[in-house]
């Protein structure tokens, strides 16, 4: 049976410290111009953030780390091919298809160009904290 104290903490604060980065490099150096096609928007590398740009993927990061934390533990996942086959699972499964399923609507005017680009961080992002818990 799971218990807290089955899951590392400093490994959760680590996983979410790689996505957050990951995220950050993501949207900006290395899609921040797709990502702005995506959206409609035109692209500006010096745009400033809005703090709920910085502060809200850094909880939802911890969150998922969390999660995945706890059903690493309760799966028995030892070995970081298993956690990488995990992250691959929820990333897809989970992760990109909501991400995916909620750009196909009106309001994106790019759907398919903003699940390649949000879908593929959520996928990579699986990968991600899936390995960096492994090492924990």
């Amino acid at each position: 049976m799971f218990t807290f104290t089955d899951i590392s903490w400093i490994g959760i604060i680590a996983a979410t410290v790689a996505s957050f980065g990951l995220g950050g490099l993501w949207f900006t150096a290395l899609f921040g111009r797709a990502y702005s096609a995506a959206l409609g928007r035109m692209h500006d590398p010096n745009a400033r953030p809005a703090p709920l740009m910085i502060a809200g993927p850094a909880v939802w990061s911890l969150v998922t780390a969390f999660a995945m934390a706890v059903l690493m533990a309760s799966l028995r996942i030892e070995t970081t091919s298993e956690a990488l086959g995990l992250g691959f699972f929820v990333g897809l499964g989970f992760l990109a298809a909501t991400t995916i399923n909620t750009g196909i609507n009106p309001n994106i005017p790019n759907p398919m160009l903003y699940g390649a680009v949000s879908g593929g961080y959520h996928l990579a992002a699986g990968l991600v904290i899936a390995l960096v818990l492994s090492f924990f």
